[in-house]
Parts: structure tokens; sequence; C-alpha cells
């Protein structure tokens, strides 16, 4: 799992710009607060969990790179942090 403080999405900053908390976006998801944290501090997670944010944020699934990194990107950012 990714654990670094330059990770590969940019969850915590969209989040932030839209002005809505760890615990509503959690809320509109249907996750917990505490998977939004982790995410937030480069873990990774299911396909389904960025689908259910992404829709949360009103976002289109098509716009899913404002908010995580590519496959490329986050492999690029794996073997960058070994």
């Amino acid at each position: 799992m990714i654990r670094d403080k330059k990770n590969p999405n940019k969850l915590r900053e969209v989040r932030e710009e839209m002005m809505i908390s760890k615990a509503e976006l959690a809320r509109r998801a249907g996750v917990s607060a505490l998977t939004i944290d982790r995410i937030e501090n480069g873990e990774n997670c299911r396909m389904d969990t960025k689908r259910k944010i992404i829709l949360a944020l009103g976002l289109k699934l098509n716009e899913k790179e404002k908010v995580f990194a590519t496959e490329a990107e986050r492999l690029a950012h794996e073997r960058a942090v070994r």
C-alpha cells in the first residue's frame, strides 16, 4: 500500500477545494471516514470505492484523473517510494 506524503491522488486537495469535510464525503460516498483518511494518506483502494468517491464529489467517471492517478502514475509512484 502507498503511504507517502507525495501520494498519487488529489482527494484531499479536491475535497478541501469543494469545502467538504471527510465525514460529509464519507456519508455521500457510503464509505467510512477512516477510508477517506487512508486514501488521502496515499493508500490504495478498490475500484468500486474510487467510483463511489468520484460520484460523491459530483464528478463524472471519465473525470477520475482529477482525483485519482492513472495506473501508470500509481505504479511509477510505487517504484519511486521503494
